[in-house]
């Protein structure tokens, strides 16, 4: 018999129970405990019968690799990112949630997002080990202020090698800088991703971070 003393009914597969927090609601609270604000339930998770999934993280309670994006069957990030819009917080709160929630989606190290005016670059929200070391700078530093001036996205796998980097992190080895433009096309914001390791960026989280600029354009409005 599987008894309170063996434990029988934990050992077998998960069914989805309250102790599983793959199949417990996704909320942002959980996202971002330390964040003020009212919790937001973004969709109930299907339970897996054949494992327990962290479905928000995309990966798995062993602690496996990251799948490709296209092979997650977990909530869908940029459902999670739209969801903010309307939401009843802070500018800065749901800045700092779409941070987690990018972070979260691709497991970077680090993610910044950042208003851009005629003079300077100023985050609003951030995610990761540290706050940034330059939370405000001017438009012509850096590869944010390189990224604004060329209208584009800018990827530096080794920021060793590019002089325009301003270091953020010691230990900050390849940065993508993504601009979220206006209705008029101006440059209003840009969303900044560090990693540790160099080469880090693949096409994949290029396809991924345009597709979060263009989503979270109303963070600017």
């Amino acid at each position: 018999m599987a008894g309170r003393g063996t434990g029988g009914e934990r050992s077998r597969a998960c069914r989805g129970g309250a102790r599983c927090r793959g199949h417990a609601n996704f909320t942002l609270r959980h996202q971002v405990p330390a964040a003020s604000g009212p919790a937001l339930e973004l969709r109930r998770l299907r339970p897996q019968p054949d494992s327990c999934r962290y479905a928000a993280f995309g990966r798995s309670t062993q602690g496996r690799a990251r799948r490709p994006l296209r092979q997650q069957n977990v909530n869908n990030p940029f459902e999670q990112l739209g969801a903010l819009n309307g939401l009843p917080a802070d500018r800065a709160v749901r800045a700092r949630i779409a941070a987690e929630v990018i972070r979260a989606a691709r497991e970077y190290r680090w993610v910044g997002l950042y208003d851009v005016t005629p003079s300077h670059i100023t985050a609003i929200g951030w995610t990761g080990p540290t706050a940034p070391q330059h939370p405000t700078f001017t438009l012509a530093q850096g590869l944010s202020g390189a990224a604004v001036a060329q209208r584009a996205p800018l990827i530096v796998q080794d920021v060793r090698n590019d002089s325009r980097y301003l270091t953020t992190f010691g230990s900050t080895r390849a940065e993508a800088i993504f601009p979220v433009c206006g209705a008029a096309g101006e440059i209003i914001g840009t969303i900044d991703v560090a990693s540790d390791r160099i080469n880090a960026f693949t096409p994949a989280d290029e396809a991924f971070l345009r597709q979060c600029a263009n989503v979270l354009v109303f963070l600017w409005k």
